[in-house]
């Protein structure tokens, strides 16, 4: 891995994927205001990064700090070396690197087109992998990755299946390249929430398998504040919410077979 190839005193910026809403948009926040410093260094500037500028362009304006509006489809094959070409240019400091951005699609498989599918995989997955790698020549002592994953990640989910095996990998991927990179003082945590109140819901249901079973609805700021608050605390994964941490502990001890019965009934698949 290429050692940190800025200057010691180079600009100190956040990057947040998938900032324009949701839980990206709340950790480009919470990064801007200075509410994780006890996490991770506030910025001077900030990097916003998703496909709507417009709304990039809204949440800027509500930002104590400079952002860097970078309206990017990080799916597409050179989504991730426009970035790339960027920190070449800049040679920032990168001190926070947040991955939220991600999709996923409620239904049959064989309902969904195999170019949805594969998009999945290629912007929770290869995309989230590229920005990592590419991120990480940047950050030095001190510097942290936030992966978003899912409750998902603990268990297989039919009508989600693509969409919960991506972010098993992510869960995977995150908790062994902070092994990895322990020597170096950077950090990785996997964000794993049950339920968020985002547009992801409204995305990912269909007419014929929308879901109809939610234990709770958790707001994206306070997710994005335990993640903080854990990963000041060094852990490798952050779960909110005592029901959502019970889940994960059930799926390690229950037969998958028994868990994905219990998804089914909740669901009202047969």
């Amino acid at each position: 891995m290429n050692e940190y190839c800025g200057q010691p005193n180079g600009r100190i910026i956040a990057v947040v994927t998938g900032a324009s809403s949701g839980i990206g948009r709340d950790f480009a926040r919470l990064l801007a205001d200075g509410s994780a410093r006890s996490a991770v260094d506030t910025p001077e500037e900030i990097w916003l990064i998703a496909r709507r500028e417009d709304r990039l362009e809204t949440l800027a304006k509500e930002l104590p700090i400079p952002a860097r509006l970078i309206p990017l489809d990080l799916a597409a094959p050179d989504g991730v070396l426009r970035y790339e070409q960027m920190l070449r240019i800049e040679n920032p400091r990168v001190r926070c690197l947040v991955n939220a951005a991600g999709y996923g699609r409620f239904a049959h498989t064989l309902d969904v087109p195999a170019e949805t599918l594969l998009g999945m995989i290629d912007l929770n997955d290869r995309a989230l992998t590229a920005m990592c790698v590419a991120s990480l020549p940047y950050m030095d002592k001190g510097a942290a990755i936030v992966n978003i994953g899912s409750l998902s990640s603990f268990q297989p989910v039919p009508y989600i299946n693509v969409y919960g095996a991506s972010k098993a990998y992510v869960l995977s991927f995150s908790r062994t390249l902070n092994v990895e990179l322990k020597s170096r003082g950077v950090r990785v945590i996997c964000v794993c929430p049950g339920w968020v109140r985002t547009d992801f819901l409204d995305q990912a249901a269909t007419d014929k398998n929308a879901v109809t079973y939610f234990n709770k609805l958790w707001e994206p700021r306070d997710v994005a504040a335990r993640a903080f608050a854990d990963l000041a605390k060094g852990k490798d994964v952050s779960i909110l919410g005592f029901m959502v941490r019970a889940q994960v502990f059930l799926t390690k001890m229950l037969p998958h077979s028994l868990v994905m019965k219990i998804w089914m009934h909740q669901q009202g698949h047969t």
